[in-house]
């Protein structure tokens, strides 16, 4: 039997970021959001576009990725399509990792855009109670049972199992809108208080309307690229640490244990890979459609135990001077939700460590910018997870 070669696994960078134009954004169409974020990242990273070898893109066209490489004018020879909700790019971020890593690419570029608050207001589109009604989703649909629904069905389990209180989720939003009030490019940044979250019209007990996420347009690109392109870009390197993946389940009724999310192996298989702790990372990137999804998922992934989630996140602790800065543009609570918002979590935590996120800035305690950051995303009603460990 022959012997596979031997490689050199290499490291890699992210080289370059972008938003496209976000929030209220109603002429562009979601390719065009692709391009501007696309063309935006690559003069952030220095490179030319025809560096791009790789190409990874999901919930746009029939063919995705290939109708956006067309698009973009690309001939990737390397893809990835993996859609698995808001998961989805910290798990294709995995992917192009190791495809770099691997030698199987050289610069992988990954992009999203979306305009699903315009398509809403044009009439293109109308909302959703559910991801439709067949395969294992035929036992739970007939039931009403929405999407928001199973979120809040797991918040409820937390609350009876642990005593967490509407008032402790309340603060999640409080707290996220506090960070997005210095981000110029947040959509909502007017402070509010727990007394306005409980106030709110409800839309699933325990979630009011200020326990979810806002609906935006907008669009964001990473270029993820191998060790010796470094030199050649325009900014210092991030480096991809550590990554993890994992899927849970569809159904509710498989779901083992609505206090635990997938983050939990996630997580864990990202710090075991990046060779750290959750007690060393400076910032905290995490997927918040609901307020339950921050603390669930800063449980899973070590931050406080199972169950302490609540009195974790009181007193300013996930605020930009906070103990631990959580959602520092203000998340998808406050800043931009257009979709599948993974994809931003690894923007703003580059970001971050660049040391270029203007007013909204984390500073340590000495002053200096933070070193270590981890984004996680959540996918479908916590049935994917994909957790990246980014450091400077």
């Amino acid at each position: 039997m022959p012997r596979s070669p031997q490689r050199h696994l290499r490291k890699v960078a992210v080289a370059g970021i972008s938003l496209s134009d976000c929030g209220r954004v109603d002429g562009p169409t979601p390719y065009a959001l692709h391009a501007q974020a696309a063309r935006r990242a690559l003069a952030d990273s220095g490179l030319g576009r025809d560096v791009v070898d790789g190409l990874a893109s999901a919930g746009l066209g029939t063919l995705a990725p290939a109708e956006v490489a067309e698009y973009l004018g690309l001939r990737p020879r390397w893809v990835d399509s993996t859609s698995v909700g808001g998961a989805t790019w910290e798990v294709m971020a995995a992917h192009a990792a190791d495809a770099i890593a691997a030698g199987h690419a050289n610069a992988v570029l990954l992009v999203y855009g979306s305009t699903a608050r315009a398509d809403i207001r044009a009439g293109r589109r109308t909302s959703n109670l559910s991801f439709g009604a067949r395969g294992p989703l035929q036992f739970e649909v007939p039931y009403g049972h929405t999407l928001i629904a199973k979120y809040a069905m797991a918040a409820r389990r937390h609350m009876h199992e642990y005593g967490t209180t509407a008032e402790q989720l309340a603060d999640v939003a409080v707290q996220a809108r506090a960070n997005a009030s210095r981000n110029p490019d947040a959509m909502f940044r007017d402070p509010i208080t727990v007394d306005d979250v409980l106030s709110a019209p409800v839309i699933a007990d325990p979630f009011t309307r200020l326990h979810c996420c806002i609906r935006s347009d907008g669009g964001c690109a990473v270029l993820l690229v191998a060790e010796e392109y470094v030199p050649d870009t325009a900014k210092a390197p991030v480096w991809v640490l550590g990554t993890g993946e994992h899927v849970s389940h569809t159904t509710m009724s498989e779901w083992d244990d609505f206090t635990v999310s997938p983050a939990a192996v996630s997580g864990r298989l990202a710090f075991e890979r990046a060779g750290v702790r959750p007690a060393d990372i400076d910032i905290a990137e995490v997927y918040d459609a609901f307020t339950y999804m921050t603390l669930v998922t800063l449980e899973d992934l070590g931050f406080c135990a199972k169950g302490e989630g609540g009195p974790f996140v009181e007193k300013g602790r996930l605020r930009l001077d906070g103990e631990l800065p959580v959602n520092t543009d203000g998340g998808g609570l406050s800043a931009c939700h257009p979709g599948m918002r993974g994809l931003f979590l690894l923007v703003e935590a580059v970001r971050q460590l660049r040391g270029d996120a203007g007013g909204h800035q984390v500073r340590r305690a000495d002053g200096s910018v933070p070193e270590l950051a981890v984004a996680s995303g959540t996918g479908g009603w916590f049935c994917s997870s994909g957790t990246v460990v980014l450091g400077r």
